[in-house]
């Protein structure tokens, strides 16, 4: 079936799943949220509301939306109130028909679940239905690319193109700077999710086309052991929109500090303050520990109207010599007399997320003791991997070395309960060994697949390179910028992925969506193995695991 067909036919009409062409579907998405982005940002309000409406209707929108909530999200495979998940094409495909009804039916409650903290606490999330998941997704395709256009260039957390790396990056430009911003209010906002003012948000949200939906969301209250409970504050965790509107609910600080931008994004000098967001999470830069309390006044007043609070036993003002912690690395000054200024800075991962780390490797490695090496080596690297990915931006070096030290240890004491009567040099002889390109003949490995550990010293420092400004990947003059920036991305450390990563600059050359957008991804040989194929890099691609699933099906677009 032509893709034109699959997207405009009536919600009645057949639809196979696997014909969909996501490239298409993808380029229509983006060309609807960069135009309702260019509306936004030249004042045509008119304009962006008939976008917005021409968006909830789109139904490349609401199979996009049937993607991410079914396939792609974490939670893809948690029930609702509802007790329905949709594990196949069937079900996606009658979901498809379900949309077809008027985005205003009414939603159900959220079911509350608990998850771990970091504190070892638990915390709520509230989970939707499908159905609402996916009305969710649709909306927030809608509404976020307007406030993409208005959103302060200091937000970081939730937002398209960026993440936690650029909100450490910012905060390490402004801390080295020669300016005297040396004073660091470090602010928490108690229970943010759960206190927001709903009449506040909704009114910020102004004339959006589906306000009465989203009010629905914020007033659907919660179903726990059978018990309904009614919410009047706050966004529940767990849903896809609750992100997007935290972030509607917290802009404007900067203006409230008093923080002013020339016409090119470039902020102007001489001023007092500057501040750096991730989500609820948010630290604001003074001269003086009078300044920062002054700041703290102001943002009390400023939360309250929002039905927030700052944390007293969780806010404090600090020096950048006492240092602070901020989204898991230490941010601090440190005497250097070798130094012009007399001192240098250091992002380093904080004492508390190195606790974390070790608790969840001991807990690892005794869990793997009965399992065969290979599994117990694959599951070890992932959680190497992805704690040395996301700190190899910061000074971290001495860390890896000095947790490497530490895995040693880990090593020795589970090869002597795994094996407690052989003698060490026969533990060394079957698990230690070197690999090619490696001057180290301590690497433990499973010897009979080849499998090794990685060490964290091999991960190499890597400054991350900072979002600039206002920049969004919905806007349209910046295409190329965002196209470039995600081919020198390197989300893989080592492996035949990087390479193919390289090649494909970053991109599933089936959906043309990121490859690192949060999916699962599959290697993929052009010519089969069992037909006489390699595993060289010209006969290989990187493809998300819906994409390859999709393509195995027959039905998808072959690849040359």
């Amino acid at each position: 079936m032509p893709m034109a067909n699959v997207i405009n036919q009536n919600y009645e009409q057949q639809l196979e799943w696997h014909a969909i062409n996501w490239r298409v579907v993808t380029a229509m998405i983006n060309n609807l949220r960069q135009r309702i982005y260019r509306a936004s940002a030249t004042g045509d309000l008119k304009k962006v509301r008939n976008l917005q409406k021409l968006m909830m209707k789109s139904r490349a929108n609401h199979l996009l939306a049937i993607r991410k909530v079914t396939q792609v999200n974490r939670g893809k495979h948690t029930a609702g109130v509802d007790n329905q998940v949709i594990n196949d094409h069937k079900g996606r495909e009658h979901l498809y028909k379900l949309l077809s009804q008027t985005t205003s039916e009414k939603v159900y409650p959220v079911k509350r679940v608990y998850i771990a903290k970091k504190n070892g606490k638990k915390r709520p999330l509230g989970i939707p239905t499908i159905l609402d998941r996916c009305r969710q997704a649709i909306v927030k395709s809608a509404l976020e690319p307007y406030w993409e256009a208005k959103f302060e260039p200091v937000s970081y957390g939730f937002r398209p193109g960026r993440s936690a790396h650029d909100a450490i990056q910012k905060i390490f430009c402004i801390a080295r700077a020669r300016g005297t911003r040396h004073w660091v209010l470090d602010a928490d906002i108690k229970g943010a999710s759960d206190n927001i003012d709903h009449n506040f948000l909704i009114k910020k949200i102004g004339g959006f086309p589906e306000r009465n939906m989203i009010k629905q969301w914020l007033q659907a209250g919660v179903l726990e052991h059978g018990n309904y409970i009614p919410n009047v504050a706050g966004t529940p965790q767990g849903g896809i929109i609750s992100p997007l509107l935290a972030n509607i609910a917290l802009h404007g600080m900067e203006t409230l500090l008093g923080i002013q931008y020339w016409k090119n994004g470039t902020p102007k000098q001489g001023q007092p303050y500057a501040v750096v967001r991730y989500a609820d999470d948010f630290v604001v830069f003074g001269k003086s520990r009078e300044e920062c309390e002054t700041a703290k006044i102001n943002l009390q007043i400023w939360l309250a109207q929002r039905g927030l609070a700052l944390s007293e036993e969780k806010t404090s003002i600090k020096h950048l010599k006492e240092g602070f912690d901020f989204l898991g690395f230490n941010i601090r000054h440190y005497d250097n007399r070798h130094r012009k200024r007399g001192y240098i800075l250091l992002t380093k991962p904080s004492k508390e997320s190195m606790k974390r780390y070790k608790q969840q490797m001991r807990m690892t490695w005794k869990g793997i003791i009965g399992m065969p090496t290979q599994e117990g080596i694959r599951q070890l690297n992932a959680k190497i991997i992805g704690w040395c990915n996301y700190y190899r931006i910061g000074a971290s070096k001495r860390t890896f070395s000095a947790l490497d030290q530490w895995m040693w240890i880990r090593q020795r004491r589970y090869l002597y309960r795994r094996h407690p009567n052989k003698h060490w040099w026969w533990r060394r002889k079957h698990y230690l060994g070197k690999i090619p390109g490696r001057e180290d003949y301590s690497v433990f490995m499973d010897k009979s697949t080849g499998g090794f550990l990685w060490k964290h010293a091999w991960t190499k420092i890597q400054r991350h390179w900072l979002v600039p400004k206002n920049a969004s990947p919905d806007n349209p003059e910046l295409r190329d910028y965002w196209r470039n920036r995600q081919a020198r991305k390197q989300p893989f450390i080592y492996g035949v992925k990087v390479n193919l990563y390289k090649r494909q600059k970053g991109y599933c050359p089936l959906c043309d969506q990121e490859l690192d957008n949060g999916e699962q991804l599959h290697v993929h040989h052009i010519q089969p193995k069992a037909e006489g194929g390699d595993n060289k890099l010209a006969n290989l691609r990187l493809l998300h695991a819906n994409c390859h699933r999709q393509l195995h099906s027959k039905k998808g677009k072959m690849l040359k």
